[in-house]
């Protein structure tokens, strides 16, 4: 008899739109056919999570909907700034949690030692806060404030442009600190441009997953 192992997955970008909400489950879906996905994603945050403020408001919007799910394995926040991931984890005890950052972080480890962290903000998510700055580079795409710009034609451009500068300023990995990017499927074209490893957050966090699939 197959396993069953069923992953709860957060979205911290609220929508109605079923394709964009589904877009990360789908990929999961994709590279680890034998996951469970089911998909929910918090309210009222229609522009996502790109300040600290944002993160703050939608923390507690997070852990409610981490308790809203029945009968999951494990918690993925599908967000690269791993926001709600340790208040989950104290809330639902024996549950594993995890999240797009910490993720994309263990894996862009593996492949060098300076990284260059490409996102939709100015600074890095904070799974990054115990790295030597000399080991970071960090970059946002000119013109994209928010994870809606990066399905913009000139958000996707600006994402590839930014991807190469990095590269020039010596990344050995490019580490997507944005899940937006995952939605709009740019790491292999970004991969291509720069020449250099990238790490996918959506395929990162579904790595762990299996992990978790196995050990169970």
């Amino acid at each position: 008899m197959e396993k069953k192992f069923k992953v709860g997955l957060i979205r911290v970008l609220t929508t109605e739109d079923q394709d964009i909400l589904l877009a990360h489950e789908k990929l999961l879906n994709q590279y680890f056919p034998m996951l469970t996905v089911e998909t929910r994603c918090i309210p009222d945050q229609y522009e996502g999570i790109h300040s600290p403020e944002l993160c703050m408001l939608a923390i507690p919007k997070i852990v409610e909907t981490a308790k809203s799910f029945r009968d999951v394995d494990m918690i993925i926040v599908s967000c690269a700034d791993d926001p709600g991931v340790e208040e989950i984890r104290e809330a639902l005890p024996g549950i594993p949690v995890t999240g797009g950052g910490e993720t994309t972080l263990a894996l862009a480890r593996k492949y060098g030692e300076k990284i260059g962290v490409l996102g939709i903000t100015d600074y890095a998510p904070k799974a990054y806060a115990k790295l030597k700055s000399d080991q970071l580079l960090i970059g946002r795409p000119d013109g994209v404030y928010s994870t809606l710009d990066l399905m913009m034609p000139q958000g996707r451009k600006s994402t590839v442009n930014m991807a190469k500068k990095l590269k020039e300023q010596g990344a050995d990995v490019l580490a997507l600190a944005c899940t937006g990017m995952a939605t709009i499927g740019i790491a292999k074209e970004l991969e291509e441009a720069a020449g250099i490893p990238v790490i996918d957050p959506v395929m990162a966090e579904g790595l762990f997953a299996y992990f978790e699939y196995l050990k169970k």
